[in-house]
């Protein structure tokens, strides 16, 4: 069931990979490079640190990307809790079981090393990510 969901980052919403990195680099992370999602219009960056979650900045490229609504209302924030599971089909299910809403199946990753991902939404958790081990 959902037990075998494990924590894998925090997503935040950011204007600017640069400058919400340097915070993070300023309490001990270590970004990765930037990688380009085309599909999702957005650039990514990961953080991370020893006995910490890791952090996964996403910021816009354009107005069609799915954060610019979030950053628009929001400015910069923590918009997502991705989870990695070993069957990406299967915990889909099970979350719809639970009344998650799939906003949009399983799409190829760039920044995760090409896995799959997809974003789930409930009106009492938020928006969650899973991530295809």
């Amino acid at each position: 069931m959902l037990s075998n969901f494990s924590f894998h980052h925090v997503g935040y919403a950011t204007k600017s990979i640069e400058k919400t990195s340097k915070v993070f680099q300023e309490l001990g992370y270590t970004i990765s490079d930037t990688s380009f999602d085309t599909l999702q219009h957005v650039k990514i960056a990961l953080l991370k640190k020893k006995d910490s979650p890791q952090i996964e900045l996403v910021e816009m490229i354009d107005e069609t990307s799915p954060v610019s609504k979030i950053l628009e209302k929001n400015g910069v924030t923590t918009y997502h809790v991705c989870y990695e599971v070993q069957d990406i089909e299967l915990a889909i299910a099970e979350l719809r079981k639970q009344k998650f809403v799939l906003l949009f199946n399983p799409v190829v990753a760039v920044a995760l090393d090409n896995r799959l991902i997809c974003y789930l939404f409930h009106k009492d958790v938020g928006l969650i990510e899973l991530l295809q081990k």
